[in-house]
């Protein structure tokens, strides 16, 4: 029983759609798998920005604290 079926045949939703919304869907499905990516660019180039803006403005304190060098080597 359960689910009752609109035709006896078996049709895709694609099959039973008119062709020309089919390739409008399409159409904005593909715009917005680019806005999504040129959404996810800018993210990512606002992130380096901001790192670089970080690193930039380090105190002479910090910079000596990332540093790898150990002052001790060199007494």
């Amino acid at each position: 029983m359960g689910r009752k079926r609109l035709n006896d045949d078996d049709h895709s939703l694609k099959e039973r759609l008119n062709p020309d919304l089919v390739h409008q869907l399409s159409t904005k499905k593909q715009q917005l798998k680019n806005e999504e990516k040129a959404k996810q660019e800018q993210e990512k180039q606002r992130r380096i920005k901001e790192r670089q803006r970080k690193e930039a403005n380090k105190s002479f304190e910090e910079l000596l604290n990332d540093s790898e060098l150990d002052w001790h080597q060199f007494k």
